[in-house]
């Protein structure tokens, strides 16, 4: 009989631990800074390399066909419109994201 006594007192220990954690968790807070600031990067890397890709071919194409300015100028342009859909679409996902996280909270 004592045995069962200590296995209740320790379940019900434990839930109240697992209360308290869920309680204030202020590492949460911290991982959604770190996550604004990780969308932040990525945006700008998927706008820098789309530049990046563009001026990589235009350059290469200059070269090739001994026309220096014309394709650089025309895949740089592409490459940055690249970059910004590329963007967008990441913005738009983040936004999926978060309306469904708004749900969640809404039904509980």
């Amino acid at each position: 009989m004592p045995d069962s006594n200590r296995v209740d007192l320790l379940k019900d220990l434990d839930a109240r631990i697992n209360a308290a954690k869920m309680v204030s968790d202020p590492e949460l807070k911290l991982n959604e800074h770190h996550s604004g600031a990780h969308l932040a990067w990525r945006m700008v890397i998927e706008l820098v390399a789309g530049i990046a890709i563009g001026f990589g071919i235009g350059y290469g194409l200059d070269v090739f066909f001994g026309t220096l300015p014309i394709f650089l100028v025309g895949f740089m342009l592409l490459g940055f419109v690249a970059g910004v859909k590329t963007m967008l679409r990441t913005a738009q996902e983040v936004q999926v994201r978060e309306m469904a996280k708004a749900d969640e909270q809404k039904e509980d």
